[in-house]
């Protein structure tokens, strides 16, 4: 005799509880701390991460390695020994804001945003967990970039240094990790890899290239002045003690960092109001 089915109606949602039976199926609530999971899987499987945070790494200890062989001990008496660091960083900026752009301008160029957001529809939590993520993996190569580099030019000097370095580590890692958040944020508004990465090359060289411009207009010498202040080689310059008017960088520093905020801010607005 055949068992009559059950109607849909009458079929039991999967994790529900009914007089009687009781889903094996354990239902847990997410959090941000799956989000966070899942970007960390993500970030540390891709080939660009490790290409970029590789030549990242080349570039800031190699070239630091190469300055440091050229110096002697009278030149470290008004600098940190992290100087050397300085100069790969320069170069060195330009990978973290590319991979900042890829880590979210990817999914969307391969398609696969349309996945995530539909095993995570919080669509502001997918973002906070890309963000924090990427801010903790860029924050701590950097850090340990500039710190090796500051190890290593100590060892080689072993006199006429006496301005403490540890501060150009944490202050230099923050500066070009929240480029990279930067970078990251423009492009969760813009949604393409190529644009995104020529606009924040743009924010970063522009500055730099012209005021040299501006400074041979006189109406226009104050805005190219506050441009060559506040651009990021010079901002990097301060941190690391280069400029003896303002060595410690804070304003650069927390000029980035609204900067920043405010395109966190638009990447949410955007992520709401747009389609995937």
């Amino acid at each position: 005799m055949s068992t009559p089915q059950q109607s849909p109606t009458q079929q039991q949602a999967p994790g529900a509880s009914y007089a009687g039976y009781t889903s094996p199926i354990p239902i847990t609530r997410t959090h941000l701390g799956h989000a966070l999971a899942s970007e960390w899987t993500k970030i540390k499987s891709v080939r660009s991460t490790v290409w970029t945070l590789g030549v990242f790494l080349v570039l800031v200890i190699g070239i630091g390695l190469l300055v440091a062989t050229q110096t002697a001990d009278e030149d470290f008496g008004n600098v940190p020994y992290t100087v050397p660091a300085f100069f790969g960083l320069v170069l060195g900026q330009i990978c973290l804001i590319t991979l900042g752009v890829l880590v979210i301008s990817s999914e969307y160029g391969t398609g696969m945003i349309r996945t995530t957001f539909t095993a995570s529809p919080q669509r502001h939590r997918v973002l906070a967990a890309k963000l924090i993520i990427f801010f903790a993996v860029a924050f701590v190569v950097s850090a340990f970039a500039i710190g090796f580099v500051g190890l290593l030019t100590e060892s080689m000097n072993t006199g006429g240094g006496n301005k403490a370095w540890g501060g150009t580590v944490l202050m230099g890692a923050l500066y070009v990790s929240l480029l990279g958040v930067l970078a990251l944020a423009v492009g969760s508004m813009l949604r393409h890899s190529a644009g995104a990465i020529t606009a924040m090359l743009g924010l970063v060289l522009v500055p730099a290239i012209l005021p040299a411009f501006l400074l041979l207009s006189e109406s226009m010498q104050a805005i190219g002045e506050k441009m060559l202040e506040y651009n990021a080689p010079n901002a990097l310059a301060k941190i690391f003690g280069l400029d003896n008017e303002n060595p410690a960088g804070g304003a650069q520093l927390g000029l980035l960092a609204g900067v920043t905020a405010a395109a966190i801010v638009g990447a949410f607005v955007l992520l709401d109001r747009r389609d995937v």
